[in-house]
């Protein structure tokens, strides 16, 4: 277990391309969408997080033991609102060099991906992996970088700060297509049920 980098998923979305809560959605093995995406993290870091909308009732989502919840009315109002609640949170929680920033909607993500971004994660630097020359997630920010990302807004996530900080970037290739594989549709949840 890693105790210098928590994880942070971002599951306070409303589905609306999906039409539904895709955060239930029943996956082959029996799963959620949302429990299957929680394994990983839960696996590897001592320290998870994972932000919900306002209204929701933790204890429907049947989650692992040991989630630290983060509800705040903001996260209505889009990416940027949840990963600054997250963020302000940890700050003032956590005494993790790094966070991992999840998203709700990728189940696919392989252990030895997650192990070797966490291997190169340090309080100065920004960790993304990549799938054949294409950026993906999680993306690992040392803390030196949460103050910028307790100020985000809107629903771009944290784009503007990676286009902002290139030089502390550090870009990890790896062999998994599921850093870039997320859950947006109906037609790619029924691709995900059929496994």
């Amino acid at each position: 277990m890693h105790a210098d980098v928590a994880a942070l998923m971002l599951a306070a979305g409303y589905s609306r391309r999906f039409g539904s809560d895709k955060r239930r959605l029943q996956l082959s093995d029996g799963r959620s969408l949302l429990s299957a995406s929680l394994a990983l993290p839960c696996a590897l870091l001592h320290e998870v997080w994972l932000v919900l909308r306002p209204n929701d009732d933790a204890a429907e989502l049947a989650l692992p033991e040991g989630i630290r919840l983060v509800q705040h009315p903001a996260t209505a109002q889009g990416m940027g609102h949840s990963l600054a609640a997250g963020i302000t949170r940890l700050q003032a929680e956590s005494s993790a060099q790094a966070v991992a920033i999840f998203l709700a909607d990728m189940p696919h993500i392989r252990r030895e991906s997650l192990e070797a971004l966490l291997a190169c994660a340090n309080a100065g630097n920004i960790v993304q992996p990549s799938y054949q020359g294409k950026r993906g997630h999680p993306v690992l920010f040392g803390r030196d970088f949460w103050p910028q990302l307790s100020r985000l807004s809107g629903d771009a996530g944290a784009r503007t700060l990676l286009q902002e900080n290139t030089q502390a970037v550090q870009l990890v290739e790896l062999d998994d297509p599921g850093v870039l594989q997320d859950i947006d549709s109906a037609a790619d949840g029924q691709r995900l049920q059929q496994g």
